[in-house]
């Protein structure tokens, strides 16, 4: 369990705390707005209304004490940008700020963020890998070359096994897991046998699972 420090309840913020409540983390959330406030208390340990362009509201919240502080605002980028350059000065261990352009993730990053999160450019990116291919299920970007993808079975994969297949020496793919009635198998070996109605989760470079799989 760690505790969060959760700055600026829009929609974005509200779905963190609504996830971080159910992973069971502590959080302090944080708002201008005493309606956002109030709309997140049944899912958070505790939580504030205060401008947190603020110093002195921030120091009184001890924000060197938080594993990770995200600033989640996401209309106002002249607010993120104080928040997150405070944040640091004021000694936070770990500050991960909401970017919407390229241009605002370079000034945040220089100006005290640890990590930036993108998440209409994240979530487009999935959109647009999910729905324009008839296999993929689901798809986690590790880095600009890497992923791991949910895939259907292929039909001209059912009733083989993993070793008659041997996509890992002709195409480099590792298969991590099988999706069978909505559980993981983890537990791949050459004999494993593939299925109709399944998934599988596999990893590899995404030019090879464009040939692997003609996506």
């Amino acid at each position: 369990m760690k505790s969060i420090l959760l700055i600026g309840l829009g929609r974005f913020g509200k779905h963190i705390a609504m996830k971080l409540h159910e992973l069971n983390h502590e959080v302090m959330a944080i708002d201008k707005q005493e309606e956002r406030v109030e709309d997140v208390l049944p899912y958070v340990t505790n939580a504030q209304i205060g401008d947190s362009m603020n110093e002195a509201f921030l120091r009184s919240l001890g924000v060197g004490n938080y594993d990770v502080c995200i600033v989640a605002i996401g209309n106002d980028f002249q607010s993120s940008l104080e928040t997150t350059s405070l944040l640091k000065e004021l000694g936070a261990k770990m500050v991960v700020s909401r970017a919407a352009r390229d241009v605002h993730a370079k000034f945040l990053l220089r100006n005290g963020a640890d990590e930036i999160v993108y998440p209409e450019k994240q979530l487009a990116t999935w959109t647009a890998i999910r729905y324009s291919s008839d296999h993929i299920l689901d798809y986690i970007e590790l880095d600009d070359d890497c992923a791991i993808f949910e895939i259907a079975v292929p039909e001209a994969w059912v009733g083989k096994t993993v070793g008659e297949m041997n996509i890992r020496r002709k195409y480099n793919i590792n298969i991590m897991a099988l999706k069978r009635g909505g559980k993981l198998e983890l537990t791949i070996t050459p004999d494993t046998r593939f299925t109709d109605g399944e998934a599988m989760l596999v990893l590899g470079n995404n030019r090879d699972m464009q040939k692997c799989f003609h996506l």
